[in-house]
């Protein structure tokens, strides 16, 4: 499904908690550079999440979701709510329900040292990290969800499904991903696959597949590392990985380590993509433990935006989102190289945040 440039519609789920907070922010930076590089750009905000469920009892309606459908892009804040579960005792998370039913079977997870960000490792390499987590979003031992079993209240099985058909999707979109990261780069890009093949027969079977896809790409070096080792070396050198491409649950991990390396999930930005569909939201939560507090960071929900415009460009709508993308990720670079800091670092709050990111966007 194609966009055309001059009529963009996004459904925008501000969700709850800090999600709606940082969703605010970074739509007033959005409308910016929709005025500033003429964007054809409208937007619809949905309701969905663990507060309609509390008033409605369903966490997203079948019209909502029809109406994200139909969208050429989703902008989602976070979703869910520690205090409110469905029966099972299990996350009211649309989000996901987002994920398996538009087929977003490519979870993309930029983990990128921003200047000026305080970082976790000492050594200075740790401002050369630039790498992408890519998780596969649809099934693994997610595909569980819903589906698991307790027998006789003396065991409890999760069945993890891998699948050749999304393994080659999610295979070919990571090597096709490094292509387009060593042009804009100007260095290769290695795909290496984060498995577990030496334990799981479903790993190994991923494995078998991910290096027949690997065939298909000579020309971009590729390789494989175990889950358990990925989670040493990503403390140990991250900046020697760029991208890498895990089953559903290890990326869910990851995804969380990688982003406390690089000044934590509010600067982790991430999309679920698909063949037709995205939908673009922060890694983090709903953070009930700040939320009406005025200092969520939305950094990763504007880096969130830029990654949504990006995709929209390479989808048809042309030039002018792809370069509101480049100019937001700038923006974000300039101000905080500038010496912004967020509340984490005992700096500035949401919409303080989000003033010096617009600042440094000229118009």
């Amino acid at each position: 499904m194609a966009v055309t440039s001059n009529a963009v519609r996004i459904a925008v789920m501000p969700g709850d908690g800090i999600g709606v907070e940082v969703t605010d922010a970074a739509m007033g930076v959005l409308e910016k550079l929709t005025r500033r590089h003429g964007l054809g750009l409208t937007t619809e905000t949905l309701q969905a999440g663990a507060f309609v469920y509390k008033e409605t009892g369903t966490a997203m309606s079948e019209a909502v979701f029809r109406r994200a459908e139909a969208a050429d892009a989703i902008l989602l804040g976070a979703m869910g709510w520690p205090g409110i579960r469905y029966p099972d005792g299990t996350e009211i998370a649309p989000q996901l329900d987002l994920r398996f039913r538009l087929g977003l079977y490519a979870g993309v997870r930029p983990i990128r040292a921003i200047p000026g960000v305080p970082l976790a490792l000492a050594d200075p390499r740790a401002k050369d990290i630039d790498l992408v987590i890519l998780r596969e979003s649809t099934e693994g031992l997610f595909h569980a969800r819903g589906r698991g079993v307790v027998i006789e209240d003396r065991e409890a099985r999760d069945t993890m499904v891998i699948t050749r058909a999304t393994t080659e999707r999610l295979s070919r979109f990571a090597f096709r991903l490094a292509e387009r990261r060593a042009q804009r780069l100007g260095r290769p890009q290695k795909v290496t696959l984060v498995d577990k093949a030496n334990v799981f027969t479903s790993m190994a079977f991923m494995r078998k597949v991910f290096r027949q896809v690997a065939a298909e790409f000579p020309q971009v070096p590729s390789g494989e590392h175990y889950i358990d080792a990925l989670a040493l070396d990503m403390v140990r050198r991250p900046w020697d990985f760029d991208v890498l491409p895990m089953e559903n649950m290890f990326g869910d991990i990851i995804s969380d380590l990688g982003a406390g390396l690089i000044g934590g999930m509010g600067y982790a930005p991430s999309a679920d993509i698909g063949d037709e569909h995205a939908v673009f939201q922060p890694s983090h939560g709903t953070g009930p433990d700040i939320h009406g507090k005025g200092i969520a960071n939305p950094t990763a929900m504007l880096l969130s935006a830029a990654m949504m415009l990006d995709w929209l460009g390479s989808r048809g709508a042309g030039q002018a989102w792809t370069d509101a993308a480049g100019e937001l990720e700038g923006a974000v670079d300039k101000a905080f190289a500038a010496g912004l800091r967020s509340a984490e670092f005992g700096g500035a709050g949401t919409k303080e945040v989000a003033a010096a990111v617009a600042g440094q966007i000229p118009g």
